[in-house]
């Protein structure tokens, strides 16, 4: 085509589209209501209402086990689970830079993230109390609170972890000796040494065997650890066969100079409830009832039913739960352990200080992730088995530092415990029992599931408003939780488990 016609061509096809566009347009007018076309009359044919703008309507701490009383309380570095209109992951959450202050183009931000469908955001370390918002275009909008800020770790909720005295030994990174004489050559020097080169706070040395005391913890050691400016605790391994004698051998390693002292019971402990409470009776009267005690046992209690977790763990017992946590022993990943422990262990009501390891040789990224995961749990300190078995990249590792996970959430389930799932006696359904027998007394205490214990949970979900479902879950568990457990006497007889 020559340059003329082609210009012609294309006023031609101009005019049709002119022509097109005027035709559509009128067909429109057409088409829309004489009421509509007043002022005032409404929305218009074809057109959707505005968006609404982002909008936070709620915004609390998570998870439980690392916030207050206060949902509206939360640790710089924590996390809090958001609620809103128009809300997606991505988009910028902003914090008060200074105290109470209006947000600005400086504020302190961090963004949302969607985990297992809920959105969440992670308070940044420069955050100050004051409301919260939602960036939408250039401006911060949707305000809500104030959100409190704490420099600190949180305490739990009473009813969900009593507040105990003692715990600032147990706090930070520890690291377990069995024989000082094989840990850094057994010079006391190097030792300390070693523990600050590997942020190592505590060291929990073994004190005894049964009734044999084991002379290596002595005063003159805690005394040249403490100056060294490390916390000393003991660790005492029971049988349960003379649990008086156990009691005075763990008692003289509080007398030594022991900040605390950790019980190690295992498979021999197992069906020995009487057992268990003479020694822990015993250890009290010899110790004090505030002397910080913890447990070191199993890890999944549902696979030692008849272990007494509820009598070493009861009130008046230990105050803390250092669980085996050796997930590479035990063939799961630290994910996998720190889950199933959290869970399950929750029910005792007892802060939990992880016991890792760095026997076996775990790689350095499990070692990490073991202190991710800790932190992420709201664990306010941990541990590893054991000194003289950790190999020198081992101890790289624990001095390395770590930086919190993002876009992982702790696991907050609670055990369900049903007829159809324990058949068999077990400690966790005694447990349970203990406290519903203190607000059904007619409730038998002997860790099996039946019906009676069935038609007693009912009674109790009734009168507490609750689903009377004959299952103890998350809300069933809170609320016999908030009941003291009724103390029964083993030393006689013990239960069926």
């Amino acid at each position: 085509m020559v340059p003329g016609e082609v210009q012609q061509g294309r006023q031609g096809m101009y005019a049709r589209i002119r022509l097109s566009l005027a035709f559509a347009f009128a067909l429109c007018a057409l088409s829309v209501p004489a009421a509509h076309a007043q002022a005032g009359g409404g929305i218009e044919v074809g057109k959707l209402p505005p968006p609404q703008p982002p909008q936070i309507t709620a915004a609390a701490c998570f998870p439980a086990a690392s916030c207050a009383r206060n949902p509206h309380r939360v640790w710089k570095h924590g996390m809090l689970r958001i609620t809103g209109t128009s809300l997606h992951a991505g988009m910028w959450v902003g914090f008060a830079r200074l105290p109470y202050a209006n947000l600005g183009p400086r504020s302190p931000r961090a963004r949302l993230q969607n985990i297992n469908g809920e959105l969440f955001v992670r308070v940044p370390a420069s955050a100050r109390s004051g409301k919260i918002a939602v960036r939408h275009g250039r401006h911060w909008i949707g305000k809500y609170g104030p959100i409190l800020m704490s420099s600190r770790r949180l305490h739990p909720p009473t009813w969900l972890y009593p507040p105990v005295q003692g715990a600032s030994a147990l706090a930070g990174q520890g690291m377990w000796i069995w024989y000082v004489s094989r840990s850094s050559g057994g010079r006391v020097a190097s030792i300390i040494a070693q523990a600050h080169a590997a942020h190592v706070s505590t060291v929990y040395i073994k004190s005894g065997d049964a009734t044999n005391y084991w002379t290596q913890f002595n005063r003159q050691l805690v005394g040249e650890l403490h100056a060294g400016g490390l916390h000393v605790c003991a660790w005492q391994f029971v049988y349960g066969v003379n649990p008086s004698g156990e009691a005075a051998t763990g008692a003289k390693a509080a007398q030594e100079g022991a900040e605390c002292l950790v019980i190690d019971a295992e498979e021999s402990y197992e069906g020995r409830f009487g057992s268990a409470q003479e020694y822990m009776a015993d250890l009290r009267a010899k110790v004090g009832p505030n002397y910080p005690i913890g447990l070191a046992s199993f890890p999944y209690v549902y696979y030692h039913p008849r272990f007494p977790f509820s009598v070493f763990l009861a009130p008046g017992a230990a105050q803390f739960n250092l669980p085996q946590m050796y997930w590479h022993t035990i063939g799961v990943s630290v994910d996998t352990v720190f889950a199933e422990t959290f869970v399950w262990n929750k029910i005792y009501r007892r802060p939990i200080y992880p016991l890792g390891q760095t026997w076996e040789n775990p790689s350095g990224r499990e070692l990490e992730r073991f202190k991710q995961d800790a932190t992420l749990y709201g664990a306010a300190g941990w541990s590893y088995w054991d000194w003289q078995e950790t190999s020198a990249a081992g101890w790289l590792h624990l001095g390395e530092p770590f930086a919190p996970l993002t876009g992982v959430l702790p696991v907050t389930s609670w055990p369900t415990l049903s007829t159809s799932r324990f058949d068999n006696p077990s400690d966790q359904v005694l447990w349970m029992q203990e406290h519903l027998a203190t607000a059904v007394p007619a409730e038998v205490v002997n860790g099996e599931f039946e019906s009676r214990t069935r038609a007693n949970l009912i009674l109790f979900q009734s009168t507490h408003g609750l689903p009377q479902t004959g299952v103890c879950e998350e809300a069933t568990w809170k609320a016999l939780l908030a009941l003291a457990p009724h103390t029964e006497n083993w030393t006689a007889k013990g239960p069926k488990t």
